[in-house]
């Protein structure tokens, strides 16, 4: 059985790059730049959790904290349902300044 069965948790010599909720955000920003949208412009939240979680090894309440600072901070919009995000324009600008 392994670490993380037996403990329920993750290792602790292995380093978490996202539990700081702001480079959890813009990677939130990131993947849901390069996430199709469904309809006007909205993403299916499901879609980025999915990589962030799958993909990239991250926790759900490391997602929670990304995705609370990246609306707090006006880069994603959060759609009345919960089910979809939204990139706006100061996310956009974050991803053009990383470049």
């Amino acid at each position: 059985m392994s670490w993380t069965r037996r403990h329920n948790g993750w290792p602790p010599n292995i380093p978490r790059p996202y539990a700081n909720p702001e480079t959890a955000a813009r990677k939130l920003v990131e993947i849901a730049a390069a996430t199709p949208a469904v309809q006007d412009g909205r993403i299916c939240i499901a879609r980025v959790n999915a990589q962030f979680i799958f993909t990239l090894k991250g926790t759900g309440s490391e997602f929670g904290a990304g995705l609370a600072l990246a609306i707090e901070r006006g880069w994603l919009e959060l759609h009345e349902s919960g089910t979809y995000v939204r990139l706006k324009k100061a996310g956009e600008d974050l991803l053009a300044a990383a470049k």
